[in-house]
Order: C-alpha cells, then sequence, then structure tokens
C-alpha cells in the first residue's frame, strides 16, 4: 500500500499532514474548478 489507505480518492492512512494534506487540497480546487465549468456550460 506505500503508506497510503485509499478511502473515496483520498490518501487517508499514513499520509499525515505533508503529502496527504496537499494532494486534498488540490484535488478540492480541482474539483471547485471543474463545477464552476460545468455550471458555466
Amino acid at each position: 500500500m506505500h503508506g497510503y489507505g485509499y478511502g473515496c480518492g483520498y490518501p487517508v492512512a499514513g499520509a499525515g499532514y505533508g503529502n496527504g494534506f496537499a494532494l486534498i487540497v488540490v484535488l478540492f480546487i480541482l474539483l471547485i474548478i471543474v463545477g464552476c465549468a460545468c455550471w458555466k456550460f
């Protein structure tokens, strides 16, 4: 598993607040961008 436990696509187990937190923030920003793009169209 390489220290990662995937729930709903989010690395939760063994990630801590280093890499895992950054990934969650990036995924959240991408989700907002995609949501706004779909909202415009």
